[in-house]
């Protein structure tokens, strides 16, 4: 060798070895995650060396790190036909399919590699990611498990592993599999200790599993480390909500509130400023809740979540076309957004539009597929307007000797949001076992119900009864006319005709006494917890007397959940005749009592649970001018709503009021009532 070519050897390998010295610092850029100037250092390199390698690999894992991933991919496809059999191109080529989300080209591609060397770590981690990101979450198990066979306890595939737990979880959790969601994310806290994020995503299972007690677990468990405490804080607030306990909400939500600080993340400030004004609706405290949210609204104009949190406050003040309009400028910044889709649906509900509330609640399951809130405010719109059976068997008495047995049915059926189809079948038999009087009546009605406007529903029945007494068989006309008027924010109005057949008792329904009745209810509510409600009646008989009646309750909500609320009560009616051997028909009475009643809602009931109606009144009568006598009123039910579609309930009047009854008896009434949804959802939807 000529000496001209050994000092060109010593140069190249002088090259080399300065080339690799200088290319350390961009290696550090790129172990550092500093893909900026790895990017700029490893440019430079290629301009004076382009086809090195070493370089281009480098120079792609920079770009593609640094948010080019198309352009990685570009030179990652030129560096394989440069180097088809290159290993190392091979998995770098693979990877770049991964940040173009190109995941079933990558599948494919890494079972190549993995077929090619089931020992390369990076082959075998690249293929579980893609897989996991796939949702292929047993696959994915087995390849990061084969990968830390390779590298034990390398910290990138136990943080993939993690997340593949963490996937394959919520997936379960989606499918409503809460057993198997429950187990996986145990599994993930055995492997990693009080993670942060397998304790959240477990305290959240716990919370659409209704399994509260557990969900608060996870969040006391995460507020043990110090650095967490804030996001544990806002969890157990939630909790608390939903144990329907507000005033600890609130306390705990004020705390973290209060925690916050100029160095704290902006994710949690935003999360735990929302939780603290939520808990000051849930707690009515509408003014303050207006204070944070209107100073929101300055900081953050036309932000979803200041937004949904206005719409939140306007719903529970039942501002429904104010929250309307802050929901629709959620999806307008947001077409996807679940607050704003779902949101919408409720207040469209509030309003009266269900067909737009069902529209809304299906577009949010088009983004969240089978999102658990979703589908249950379909289900609970299908049930609202499912056919139903209601049936009712009930025995009265009073101190009259008048007994009566009575057997009724009344059916639902609607034929869409807005029209339903009605039916009522009643029988009833009552005697008098002093003078030995007895009679028989049935009656069957059939109507139809209609919303003329969001606000306004009509119903209206007509029939016929058909009465056998002592002296004489007797057929009359039945007819039941109504308009439910929303008429104001917190207000309704009920305006009505209803004519009947006096049929108390058997002496009544021998005299053919029809009454014609003409009502109107008013209810007011407030939200500050007082209401009022006030009806109205004027009844012309037959026999040509007349009725007045004015009946006006105050009352105050005193709890939510068991409902608990006391008020007084006053009642007033006059008769034009008085006819007192016939049926009660006072010239005045008048009745003041107070009352408390306690209710669980079969509404508001869940499957498997029971529910009641409890209702104590006490006061004074005063009819005509006689001294004034002591009253009293006891009003129950209880039941058990065995699913959503059924429920069964014993219930029972005792009252000594003398308008309780027509013969102005003191009176008792115990009966069965069963309630069937006899289809599944309603019969128009398909």
């Amino acid at each position: 060798m000529t000496l001209k070519s050994l000092i060109n050897v010593a140069l190249f390998f002088i090259v080399c070895s300065v080339s690799a010295q200088n290319m350390q610092e961009g290696f550090t850029y790129l172990e550092t995650g500093k893909y900026k100037q790895a990017e700029t250092f490893f440019n430079i390199i290629l301009k004076d060396f382009p086809n090195n390698k070493t370089a281009r690999l480098c120079y792609g894992r920079a770009i593609g790190l640094n948010g080019q991933p198309e352009a990685a991919y570009t030179l990652f496809t030129d560096l394989l036909a440069d180097y088809p059999n290159d290993f190392e191109v091979k998995l770098n080529y693979g990877e770049s399919l991964l940040w173009n989300s190109n995941f079933t080209d990558a599948k494919v591609y890494y079972q190549g590699l993995v077929n090619e060397d089931p020992t390369s770590f990076a082959a075998l981690l690249g293929f579980a990611n893609t897989l996991s990101n796939l949702k292929e979450y047993e696959a994915a198990l087995t390849m990061v498990n084969n990968a830390l066979e390779v590298s034990p306890g390398n910290p990138n595939a136990l943080v993939s592993k993690k997340y593949i737990y963490l996937g394959y979880a919520y997936q379960n959790q989606q499918a409503q599999n809460y057993d198997k969601a429950e187990l996986l994310l145990t599994k993930n806290l055995e492997l990693y200790g009080d993670d942060k994020d397998t304790l959240l995503n477990l305290a959240n299972l716990y919370l659409i599993w209704n399994q509260l007690e557990s969900a608060k677990t996870m969040y006391n468990r995460l507020a043990e480390q110090p650095e967490h405490k804030i996001l544990a804080l806002n969890g157990l607030a939630l909790v608390e909500h939903l144990n329907s306990k507000e005033k600890q909400a609130l306390s705990i939500s004020t705390e973290a509130f209060n925690s916050l600080n100029k160095d704290t993340d902006k994710a949690i400030t935003k999360q735990t400023t929302e939780r603290y004004a939520q808990a000051l609706i849930w707690n009515k405290k509408y003014k303050a809740a207006t204070n944070l949210i209107d100073t929101l609204i300055t900081e953050h104009p036309n932000e979803n979540w200041v937004l949904a949190l206005r719409a939140t406050l306007n719903i529970y003040k039942s501002n429904f076309k104010e929250s309307l309009s802050d929901y629709n400028s959620i999806l307008a910044n947001d077409s996807t957004s679940f607050d704003g889709n779902l949101g919408k649906a409720n207040v469209l509900k509030a309003l009266g539009h269900y067909d737009d509330a069902y529209t809304s609640a299906e577009n949010t399951l088009k983004f969240y597929d089978n999102q658990k809130d979703a589908v249950n405010f379909i289900n609970k719109l299908d049930i609202n307007f499912a056919p139903v059976l209601e049936s009712n068997a009930s025995h009265t008495f009073d101190n009259g000797d008048n007994k009566a047995f009575a057997f009724s049915n009344t059916v639902e059926y609607p034929l869409s949001t807005k029209f339903k189809l009605l039916g009522n079948y009643n029988y009833r038999t009552t005697n008098n076992t002093v003078t030995d009087i007895s009679a028989t009546s049935s009656n069957l009605s059939l109507g139809l119900g209609y919303q003329l406007l969001p606000n306004i529903t009509f119903k209206g029945t007509a029939g016929m009864t058909s009465a056998k007494v002592e002296s004489t068989d007797y057929t009359q006309l039945l007819a039941d006319l109504s308009f439910h008027i929303k008429s104001f924010k917190l207000q309704t109005l009920d305006i009505g005709y209803k004519r009947q057949i006096e049929s108390f008792n058997a002496e009544l329904l021998d005299r053919e006494l029809v009454q014609n009745n003409y009502y109107a209810n008013y209810n007011l509510s407030t939200n500050f917890n007082l209401g009022w409600f006030t009806q109205l009646m004027h009844t012309s008989q037959n026999d040509g007397n007349k009725r007045n009646l004015l009946f006006t309750s105050l009352y105050y909500n005193l709890l939510p959940k068991p409902a608990l609320k006391v008020g007084v009560n006053y009642q007033h009616i006059t008769f034009k005749d008085q006819v007192p051997t016939i049926y009660f028909s006072p010239e005045k009475f008048n009745v003041y009592e107070v009352f408390m009643n306690v209710i669980k809602n079969e509404d508001s009931a869940k499957p498997n649970t029971w529910f009641y109606n409890v209702t104590a009144a006490y006061g004074y009568q005063f009819i005509e001018d006689d001294a004034k006598q002591t009253t009293y009123r006891f009003q129950g039910a209880f039941g058990y709503k065995f699913s959503e579609r059924s429920l069964l309930n014993v219930y029972g009047t005792h009252s000594n009021i003398a308008s309780a009854t027509a013969a102005g008896f003191t009176f008792t009434e115990v009966g069965l009532r069963f309630k069937w949804q006899f289809l599944n959802k309603a019969g128009f939807r398909k």
